[in-house]
């Protein structure tokens, strides 16, 4: 098909199935622009259905391992599933470092799964800023699951939590990982925890400390379950999905999931309205005056929220 830009004709391609689409799609919503508005604007009346399972933990924790056999039990439900796999910016392109083919070979040839990477840009918590607003796009599109896999930085992948229905933290055996979790809020935010690598020693162990972890923050109505794995060979998956179909019909049964995706979309329009908001101030006011703020306020001769406020002003927003 021609190179085309324009949403209306690239949407009912995508829903079709017309994968060149859908990719041109995406990079016009991580772009930011009026067009990725428009194309949003025109799939949010077809979203809100898709399951979005989010997989974060360290670097090295078996996370892209794990989505890949997790892709085979959506796959054999005969569901199509869309995987975002968030990555490590390149600092010379910008662009992801690893790519989505490196990761899911055995998924290249199956036209119901697609695997997008994304670079993080910089963004702090895991994933890429312009995540949510791909989610919402595959969710438009028709895809009822879409997975999304974290960049693996460590003590920042907790904003997973806000785009994912059900949140997998993925550890390791060994007494570290449990620290690492519980030092980067990764216990509040977990759904289901895997002990990834379960064939190591120190299972137990690891099994153990999340578990006391997890009692030390109180009753929760659900119980998080703590499930050993090898993602290598397929061992313990089962288990694992059938943890998130679990999580699925608790959270459908108690109206948690209306709730938590309503509270969702409102936090995207502050986001936006923020996003938005910035990227006027950077268009109003002239770079010298910025350069020249900015100065101030890092010798401390201006405190930050009188210079924010002045910014504003340059928009035309009475302060307070």
């Amino acid at each position: 098909m021609a190179r085309i830009s324009d949403p209306a004709l690239l949407i009912p391609a995508a829903r079709t199935g017309d994968r060149r689409a859908l990719a041109r799609l995406i990079t016009i919503v991580e772009n930011g622009d009026a067009a990725a508005t428009t194309a949003l604007e025109q799939v949010f009346p077809f979203g809100g259905t898709a399951w979005t399972t989010g997989l974060t933990g360290a670097p090295g924790a078996g996370k892209s391992t794990l989505t890949d056999r997790l892709i085979d039990k959506v796959r054999r439900t005969g569901d199509e599933v869309a995987v975002v796999a968030v990555d490590p910016s390149s600092p010379f392109s910008g662009g992801a470092v690893l790519g989505d083919r490196v990761r899911m070979q055995d998924h290249i040839d199956d036209g119901g799964v697609y695997i997008r990477s994304m670079a993080s840009r910089g963004h702090l918590g895991g994933i890429a800023a312009a995540t949510p607003r791909v989610i919402a796009l595959l969710d438009g599109i028709g895809f009822p699951e879409v997975m999304i896999e974290t960049v693996g930085v460590g003590q920042a992948e907790v904003e997973v939590a806000g785009s994912a229905d059900t949140t997998l933290v993925v550890v390791n055996p060994g007494w570290g990982d449990s620290v690492q979790a519980a030092k980067a809020g990764l216990l509040e935010i977990g759904d289901v925890f895997v002990v990834n690598k379960a064939d190591r020693p120190g299972v137990a162990e690891t099994v153990r400390d999340l578990t006391q972890m997890l009692e030390l923050g109180g009753v929760q109505e659900w119980e998080p379950p703590i499930i050993p794995a090898v993602a290598t060979t397929g061992e313990g998956t089962d288990a694992i999905w059938n943890a998130v179909t679990e999580h699925r019909a608790y959270l459908e049964s108690t109206g948690s999931l209306a709730a938590t995706r309503e509270n969702r979309l409102v936090a995207e329009m502050e986001a936006a309205l923020l996003a938005a908001l910035r990227t006027r101030v950077h268009s109003v006011v002239p770079e010298p005056d910025w350069d020249e703020l900015t100065a101030r306020v890092r010798c401390r001769e201006l405190d930050p929220w009188t210079a924010a406020a002045r910014l504003l002003q340059a928009l035309g927003v009475p302060s307070e």
